[in-house]
């Protein structure tokens, strides 16, 4: 028989592939966790971890068993957090991701406003591109995340945050040879730069451009918005920039920032969490917390 225990140290030693490490983050024996990993490939019969001298890798029948076990603990985790969903609101452990298009904008103040108003709340933040945090989600690593709609995931839940409007980044030097405000078909002669794949902010960029028949983009990318506005700024093109970004990435200058004409093209960010959760409450004044962080605040 398979306890919780046991599927708790499964899901450590597969998370660190490595005993050692393992047994010191559970704070256990490394014997007492060997020995507990042996009854599991027993009840299943085989081995779950290929062992070697530098750590271990999980087999195939591991992985399979790892998706389930990570499900299981994230159902246990909601069980557990109906024993506590009379507590006062965000008074305990919050883990919260955030998509990298949003975090280095609103962090600041929504970190100084959570620990103003809920200074007891202990607050983890995972930065990551949105299919990544979509499956942590889903098995539990996170509790909720702040992403940009629409998922993919339709067994998540989501409360709007705000709408964040585009504009054309393009050289300040250039700014001249374009109507203001942009019509979308201008995007058609422009060599555009993208983010890499993988990041939402490309995929919401492409679909913006096919809206507009736009052409090839350019064969230039980057992994930050920040390297990205940097060569625009170097003359290398042009980008679309979310307005949430635009007083932090435009302070070194040498930059237009060029309105659309309507309807001007949005995205909308949301907080996302799966719908068995406990913590509604806490996830409501959270994303009111958030509404009021975010740098659109100010002028909406």
């Amino acid at each position: 028989m398979i306890t919780i225990r046991q599927l708790r140290y499964f899901n450590t030693l597969s998370e660190t592939l490595h005993f050692g490490q393992a047994a010191r983050r559970l704070n256990i024996s490394q014997p007492a966790l060997s020995a507990q990993i042996a009854q599991m490939e027993e009840f299943f019969g085989g081995p779950l971890f290929q062992r070697a001298s530098s750590g271990v890798t999980l087999t195939s029948d591991g992985a399979l068993i790892g998706a389930r076990v990570r499900r299981i603990l994230a159902e246990m985790q909601e069980l557990e957090s109906l024993a506590t969903s009379g507590e006062t609101l965000l008074s305990r452990r919050l883990r919260l991701g955030m998509i990298a298009s949003v975090a280095p904008y609103v962090l600041p103040t929504f970190l100084q406003a959570l620990a103003s108003e809920y200074p007891s709340l202990e607050c983890e933040i995972r930065e990551s591109v949105t299919d990544r945090l979509v499956a942590d989600l889903a098995v539990g690593e996170i509790d909720c995340a702040v992403v940009a709609l629409p998922l993919d995931d339709p067994l998540l839940e989501s409360i709007a945050l705000f709408e964040d409007r585009f504009y054309l980044a393009l050289p300040a030097a250039e700014a001249s040879r374009l109507p203001q405000p942009v019509p979308l078909s201008a995007l058609r002669n422009e060599r555009l730069i993208l983010l890499e794949e993988g990041h939402c902010l490309r995929a919401q960029a492409l679909d913006i451009c096919r809206i507009a028949d736009a052409g090839e983009m350019a064969g230039l990318g980057a992994t930050s918005l920040t390297t990205i506005l940097r060569m625009v700024s170097g003359g290398l093109g042009a980008t679309l920039i979310p307005e949430m970004a635009i007083p932090d990435e435009t302070r070194s200058g040498g930059i237009a920032i060029l309105p659309f004409e309507a309807p001007t093209p949005y995205r909308t960010i949301a907080l996302a969490f799966r719908p068995s959760t406990a913590r509604r409450r806490d996830f409501e004044a959270l994303a009111d917390l958030l509404r009021r962080s975010q740098p659109l605040a100010d002028a909406a």
